[in-house]
């Protein structure tokens, strides 16, 4: 494995059962039945009652379930050994029929295979992927033909302002560019739990906007659309606010970026 995806392998080892106990996740109201996909994605992937979906980078598998509880027959990938041992005793106590798979992205054609509907990931997760040419291309490799690829996630752009906890406005501080050298981030508690006290340092990367849909375009995707939001799911900013639509923005709207964007694209067609 990557030496940088095994340091972040660590931190996400070490985080999960912060996350499990986390209101942000609210595993109780969970259990009770809730939902945890947001409006969104349900609207724009459709219904998937009966379809095969396989969700890459599903930390401790909520949201798997959560499509499993709309009929879709799931799979849930990734690379902590914490998250998927969470996420199969979760499945198991709730009686949901969910496969859960360990493994790093790029080498899961080595443990699983077929096949499915649909492709799904969401929320968090290209900043943790050094290559996109090898993610599209997997992405294609586990679609069937005419099958759909869906992705929901925090707009490139927020990655070129400062983010630290006393920030005050938006401040220009990072490249929006992709480097293939990752950027180092402490440990300064975790989006669940911000109090959290974490040893574990993380890399990420940062990929524009181009690079993404590039990639999935060389790796033999159509595009069917690229919507771009002034909203997100979490609070990036300390300077945001959340509406009584569960989304957060920045407050008083006084200055307008994209916060979020979503894409779909079709294998094969």
């Amino acid at each position: 494995m990557h030496k940088h995806l095994e340091q972040n392998l660590r931190h996400w080892n070490e985080v999960t059962p912060i996350h499990e106990k986390s209101e942000f996740y609210d595993v109780k109201g969970f259990k009770g039945g809730r939902c945890t996909l947001m409006p969104l994605e349900r609207k724009e992937l459709g219904d998937v009652s009966g379809k095969t979906l396989l969700h890459l980078q599903c930390h401790f598998g909520l949201d798997t379930m959560s499509w499993a509880r709309l009929g879709a027959k799931v799979t849930g990938v990734d690379f902590s050994e914490k998250a998927i041992e969470l996420a199969r005793s979760l499945s198991k106590e709730l009686g949901i029929d969910a496969n859960f798979v360990q493994s790093d992205i790029y080498r899961l054609p080595e443990v699983l295979k077929g096949e499915f509907d649909i492709v799904y990931t969401s929320y968090g997760v290209l900043c943790w992927l050094p290559d996109l040419s090898g993610w599209a291309k997997i992405i294609n490799q586990f679609l069937k033909d005419k099958g759909t690829f869906y992705l929901v996630e925090a707009h490139p752009i927020n990655n070129v302002f400062e983010n630290e906890r006393d920030t005050k406005e938006l401040k220009v501080s990072y490249s929006y560019f992709h480097s293939p050298q990752p950027t180092r981030w402490e440990a300064d508690g975790s989006y669940a739990d911000k109090n959290a006290k974490i040893i574990n340092p993380t890399y990420e990367w940062t990929h524009p906007l181009g690079d993404i849909i590039n990639a999935l375009i060389s790796a033999g995707l159509r595009i069917e659309f690229l919507h771009e939001f002034p909203y997100t799911c979490e609070d990036h900013y300390p300077f945001m606010e959340k509406g009584e639509d569960g989304w957060w923005r920045l407050k008083g709207d006084k200055v307008t970026i994209p916060l979020m964007f979503s894409i779909k694209a079709t294998k094969g067609v």
